[in-house]
């Protein structure tokens, strides 16, 4: 009862600050989402164009550029782990995210200088043959540029999610709000890529990349000012300590224990200590689960860990360790497979963005005999898709999927991913089919040689590859964060949100490997990723090889979802009259 009594205490701290106000709910996400919108705005309005600044303003070849892109990705989708170590150990998200968005101005006012000087960037090559690159400091400008941006990053993408789901009750007997709260979070941040991709993307290609690249940053800067003056009113997770820590000492705990005797039949022998874990449990405990039964020695009580327990001190976590630490150890080793999928994924996403674009580059842009479309722009598509699927998702499919599934989501998260995986597998095979085409309208009209020609075949090919692009990103990318967030142990939100850009990360570097080899490997003479002739390559035969490694990571990735177990938790209900 004294247990109950105490969490449900920590329950009320978390809804109330000292001064006995609510905190938390609906009236924070203008200030928290102005942030993540900014950054987004910012973010999506300088990557979806950079493969044109690198190779058109700082005169990169195509295989460097695509690979810059790439390293940068994977830099800044590997920091969120050092964001999330940071937010759950001492600084909290708050703090982690006023300091990461104020690093992440720096890099967005260093690459917007870098931009307006002319000193800083090569002379202009129009004609795009015997271009002077970037110089080394030109380039070194840029790398300090991106290198703040990605530590911003890496403070931003593991935090503003998961602080944002902090300000709600999103436990499952509030399973409707949860799933909601995650596709209108997918849907603002839809609109404001769209904004960046029309608005953005157009000042930078018809006004000057020293506005292009401006426009987002003072957004960014006022985000930032928002963000801070809407402190009071946020509900603020206290941070509990680093969760490598904890992790650290239940395999520590249990190899020390390995040379036991076989562990305990009855899970009730095992350690337990609610009060230890009251500051980690405050939404519920984890209970006892069958998968990976060498870590449960971590639990077992020995003769020696009896001496040392004395009443009101807590027990030396590296030599024993309680059920709910050695189950938070058990969902994150689960959760890994899955989130693992999403490597080759990324790896075969990450160059076709920027090859795409090159290759609207070459096709008939024109809406107007006055107006062209800038190729970046062409990416509205996707996000219009899905911006438009999110709500029919919500309003159509999942009542639907409801009566056959009777699953309040319609269907679980990982079908919903794994249905991703498959869409995408089309929108590789579209990209494949349409570069063919517009290949072949190049050689009948002999513009093979010429890659600064306009090609006689509208841009519009390309629309249904980004279609289908956008609707995959719709299952897998809204499903792989409700995924993290649902089945992590509340203490490791931050943590578990990092595995996602962790992905991401490992993804990006292998892209990179995959394009240097395939430039490498595929000979000088019709080169699959040539330099500067996309005409002349065999970029299709790319686009097939990338098809291929998606079929390969659909069937890894069905055989972890079949296998996996969903964590089991006993929840602390409470009520919460916060609505969304």
């Amino acid at each position: 009862m004294e247990n109950l009594e105490l969490e449900n205490k920590k329950i009320d701290e978390i809804k109330q600050d000292v001064r006995g106000k609510k905190i938390g709910g609906v009236r924070t996400m203008p200030f928290i989402l102005a942030n993540e919108i900014c950054d987004r705005f910012a973010g999506a309005g300088f990557h979806a164009n950079m493969i044109t600044y690198l190779t058109q303003v700082l005169n990169l070849p195509l295989v460097k550029a695509s690979n810059t892109i790439s390293n940068f990705g994977g830099t800044s989708s590997f920091t969120p782990l050092i964001g999330a170590f940071i937010a759950d150990s001492f600084a909290g998200r708050f703090y982690t995210i006023s300091i990461a968005s104020f690093v992440y101005l720096l890099g967005m006012i260093t690459i917007t200088i870098s931009a307006t000087l002319p000193q800083l960037r090569p002379p202009p090559c129009p004609n795009r043959k015997n271009c002077l690159e970037a110089s080394n400091h030109q380039l070194w400008i840029l790398y300090a540029a991106l290198a703040l941006m990605s530590f911003g990053t890496g403070g931003l993408r593991p935090c503003v999610l998961t602080f944002a789901a902090d300000q709600f009750d999103m436990s499952k007997h509030n399973n409707k709000k949860n799933w909601n709260f995650f596709n209108w979070y997918y849907f603002c941040m839809g609109m404001s890529s769209l904004l960046a991709l029309t608005i953005v993307v157009y000042i930078q290609d018809n006004i000057s990349w020293g506005w292009g690249l401006g426009v987002p940053t003072i957004a960014m800067g006022l985000s930032l000012v928002a963000f801070v003056l809407g402190s009071s009113l946020y509900r603020k997770i206290k941070p509990n300590g680093s969760p490598f820590v904890r992790v650290a000492q239940v395999v520590f705990a249990a190899l020390k224990k390995r040379k036991l005797g076989p562990r305990p039949i009855d899970p009730r022998a095992l350690y337990e200590n609610r009060e230890l874990d009251a500051d980690i449990t405050t939404k519920g405990r984890l209970v006892h689960s069958n998968q990976f039964k060498w870590l449960d020695r971590a639990a077992i009580v020995t003769d020696s860990d009896t001496k040392e327990l004395k009443p009101d001190q807590k027990p030396n976590l590296w030599n024993l360790a309680t059920v709910h630490r050695v189950e938070e150890v058990k969902t994150i080793i689960r959760m890994l497979p899955i989130s693992s999928a999403s490597i080759l994924l990324v790896a075969s996403n990450s160059p076709l963005q920027s090859f795409t674009i090159q290759q609207a580059r070459t096709m008939d842009r024109n809406l107007t005999p006055a107006f062209q479309i800038p190729p970046a722009t062409m990416l509205i598509f996707s996000t219009i898709t899905a911006l438009t699927t999110v709500p029919l998702y919500e309003r159509l499919f999942v009542p639907f999927a409801r009566r056959f599934t009777g699953n309040p989501s319609g269907i679980t998260c990982l079908q919903r991913m794994g249905i991703g995986i498959g869409i995408n597998i089309l929108s590789t095979i579209a990209s494949a089919v349409i570069e063919t085409k517009r290949k072949s309208v190049a050689a009948e009209y002999n513009l093979l040689d010429e890659p600064t020609a306009v090609i006689p075949i509208s841009v519009f090919w390309l629309v249904p590859q980004y279609c289908l692009h956008g609707l995959a990103e719709v299952f897998m990318a809204v499903g792989h964060i409700e995924f993290l967030y649902d089945q992590s142990p509340e203490s490791m939100r931050s943590t578990a949100a990092a595995l996602y850009w962790i992905a991401i990360a490992m993804g990006n570097y292998v892209s990179t490997v995959m394009v240097t080899l395939v430039h490498k490997c595929s000979g000088e003479t019709r080169n699959w990723l040539p330099d500067r002739n996309l005409n002349r390559g065999r970029l299709e035969n790319f686009y097939w090889l990338v098809t291929g490694v998606q079929v390969v990571n659909l069937a890894y990735y069905v055989v972890c979802a079949w296998f996996y177990t969903y964590k089991p938790v006993e929840e602390i209900e409470v009520s919460d009259d916060v609505e969304l």
